[in-house]
């Protein structure tokens, strides 16, 4: 693994503990703790919330027309969503065994907590959880094709790409068939673990601090 690669996968992590950070941060700054998978406010803050709720006459008065007529559009990609989410878990239950890959934990890709907000209207919520939703399935199907990638044909791509997925930088370089050759096997092994970026068993990373 390149000197560069191995940095970009270090950088990836660092944004991760970063990120938890955040969120604690987050917690203390806004007065909320996590018990048992529910958010709780202090009340005081609870009713300054239910204070800043728009009602949703108000809500639809101020949108604009453009938005109310592309709504439907919108939404109807729950249905291909939906599908997708049925047929991507059905695929993973049924393939992965067989690959020897361990399946990907569908339930820590969905954050479904907006709704609980006091200063949403009802049209805000199921936005929020629609959203939600989507970009939790998005995530989900990533990790699915990302394992699934590194099983069949773990090889980087020759130009540059935007936000390759967590396990891009373990594959091993456009154009080097002598590690693609030798590491193919011991890498798919890699995934009944479900190692993560900064695995410390890849045998190129083995290699490179020798």
């Amino acid at each position: 693994m390149s000197l560069y690669v191995e940095r970009f996968g270090d950088r990836l992590h660092d944004a991760e503990e970063d990120l938890k950070r955040e969120v604690k941060a987050q917690q203390r700054r806004w007065q909320y703790r996590i018990h048992r998978g529910r958010v709780w406010f202090d009340e005081e803050l609870r009713a300054t919330h239910r204070r800043l709720r728009q009602s949703i006459p108000a809500y639809v008065r101020g949108g604009s027309l453009l938005s109310l007529l592309t709504a439907p559009l919108t939404y109807s990609l729950l249905l291909p969503f939906l599908l997708l989410d049925l047929w991507v878990t059905l695929y993973q239950s049924m393939c992965f065994p067989i690959y020897g890959i361990t399946r990907v934990s569908r339930r820590r890709y969905f954050a479904i907590d907006r709704h609980k907000l006091a200063y949403l209207n009802g049209i805000e919520k199921v936005h929020c959880t629609y959203c939600s939703y989507a970009n939790g399935l998005i995530a989900y199907v990533r990790e699915v094709a990302a394992r699934t990638e590194q099983y069949w044909c773990p090889i980087k791509h020759a130009r540059a790409i935007p936000v390759p997925h967590s396990r891009y930088h373990l594959f091993f370089d456009y154009g080097d068939a002598e590690r693609y050759r030798r590491d193919l096997v011991p890498l798919r092994h890699a995934l009944s673990r479900a190692p993560s970026r900064r695995d410390r068993n890849h045998p190129s990373r083995r290699r490179h601090r020798r």
